[in-house]
């Protein structure tokens, strides 16, 4: 969150807020408090792991990316967090729905002014 642009092109004001929250330092918070309390009174805590950072944990630590993966949600899992996602099917979503939006684009060209260029990119944060 650190390297968000703050370009206000991603998110409402209502899923910003929920964002900040997630931090490091509540992260860790939430785990201590679940740690002290009944299992019945847990938040639930999920993490999703972009496909960029895989090869880079893979890299690190000389494995295979599954291994990384695999490796890496054992870990968080280990911490107590309820749930890991992996979130590479939604990049793929992106990039095809992109991809499409181009094309399209790419179609109007001749008819429309405004049709190219597109400009795109994935969120640098």
């Amino acid at each position: 969150l650190s390297d968000c642009l703050a370009c206000d092109n991603c998110m409402t004001s209502e899923e910003g807020a929920r964002v900040f929250q997630q931090n490091q330092k509540e992260f860790f918070r939430i785990l201590n408090l679940n740690k002290k309390c009944d299992t019945s009174k847990h938040k639930v805590l999920a993490v999703s792991i972009c496909p960029q950072s895989l090869p880079y944990f893979a890299a690190k630590f000389n494995l295979s990316v599954n291994d990384a993966a695999k490796r890496l949600c054992g870990f968080l899992k280990s911490l107590g967090v309820h749930y890991v996602f992996d979130t590479t099917i939604a990049a793929d979503f992106s990039l095809l729905e992109s991809q499409r939006e181009f094309v399209q684009r790419y179609q109007r060209r001749n008819q429309e002014e405004h049709a190219l260029p597109m400009f795109a990119s994935a969120c640098p944060g």
